[in-house]
């Protein structure tokens, strides 16, 4: 398999394989701008309750978002919904979980094709992927109360770059995790909540998908952040992380122009710390959240200050098992510097970061 350095020595993957060898064991570790990789689940041979695998979409405009997840832990699936009301500062998320899985939800192993379902007494969701487009589909009963959620949307204009990359963890040889995400995709459709019945207009709304597949360790620390939207003119896109992983052959990091990649380095989230932050057992508090974060990298290239919304936090603690979420919603401003060396100005672009700490 073909692959190149960029300037800054991180492996680029240029052509298409396997994403695990005849071991089970990543082919190789680094990030493309097309799903290269072909991802098959019975290539893993690892425990199968270590395998990870999740489809994410969140679709927003300036007054609300709403985020679909379904996914193959393991030992558990997991389908949750998010509605969350930027305008009021108020969001709630509301899951249904399966035991045991292993498998047997069949996420796809394609990120371009298939179907993803779930469907019990109480909830029935399903993204089909097929021909360009993205059908997002949920009906989830007693979603806040007696308020049933319904949602019927489309995405498609899937930008022509997308964010692609493998990840090993050091000393552990079959673990990995591949994954694709897919910035400012166009919406069309709506949710009806209670009262609540919102359009997202194709001209101001936007989605995203996070397609991850792995088998993961066991205590697992990680930064996210994303934002999409429309600035003077250009649909921009962004995708920063760190956090997990070995990620000494590529960082996930990528800005998005119109639909074309620009990579950066190494960043870091700036997050807000309290005086005890060192020895905290949750993430809120370690960190002041809903104070500004600084996000820089380490070329120069990256000079972001975001103002949080609202935190949407969520925590499972079953002492063995433990997800201490918090995606914070909010507004971003500052510059990135292209890859062709012009200052790309972002001003009030609304996104989220998210620290998250799990064991499972």
């Amino acid at each position: 398999m073909r692959v190149e350095k960029n300037a800054r020595g991180e492996t680029r993957i240029v052509e298409p394989g396997p994403l695990l060898d005849d071991e089970g064991k990543l082919a190789v570790a680094g990030y493309a701008t097309r799903p290269l990789l072909r991802y098959d689940r019975s290539k893993v041979a690892a425990n199968p309750l270590r395998l990870k695998e999740w489809d994410y979409y969140l679709v927003y405009d300036a007054d609300f978002a709403l985020a679909l997840t379904i996914a193959d832990l393991g030992y558990v699936g997991m389908v949750s919904a998010s509605v969350v009301d930027l305008r009021n500062a108020t969001f709630v998320t509301t899951s249904e979980l399966a035991v045991l899985p292993l498998g047997r939800m069949r996420l796809p192993h394609s990120s371009d094709r298939g179907v993803t379902a779930f469907s019990n007494n109480r909830v029935t969701m399903g993204f089909t992927v097929a021909d360009g487009l993205r059908h997002l589909s949920v009906e989830f009963e007693r979603f806040n109360g007696d308020e049933t959620l319904t949602a019927e949307m489309v995405l498609d204009k899937e930008p022509a770059d997308s964010m692609n990359i493998a990840t090993p963890w050091e000393g552990r040889p079959k673990a990995f995790y591949y994954n694709r995400k897919i910035p400012a995709m166009r919406v069309m459709g709506g949710f009806n909540l209670g009262p609540i019945d919102h359009t997202f207009e194709p001209t101001t709304a936007h989605g995203l998908l996070d397609w991850g597949r792995g088998v993961w360790t066991y205590d697992n620390m990680w930064y996210w952040s994303a934002a999409q939207g429309k600035l003077d003119g250009h649909v921009f896109g962004m995708n920063l992380g760190y956090g997990f992983g070995d990620t000494s052959a590529a960082s996930e990091n990528m800005v998005f122009v119109d639909g074309i990649a620009h990579k950066l380095g190494r960043v870091d989230f700036g997050i807000p710390k309290k005086p005890c932050w060192d020895t905290a057992r949750m993430v809120g508090d370690a960190y002041d959240l809903m104070k500004p974060w600084r996000f820089t990298d380490d070329e120069g290239r990256l000079d972001l200050v975001f103002t949080p919304i609202l935190d949407r936090c969520d925590l499972m603690d079953f002492k063995a098992v433990v997800t201490d979420q918090h995606q914070v919603f909010g507004r971003f401003d500052g510059t990135v510097v292209l890859d062709d060396g012009s200052v790309f100005d972002v001003r009030q672009l609304i996104g989220f970061a998210e620290a998250v700490h799990n064991k499972y």
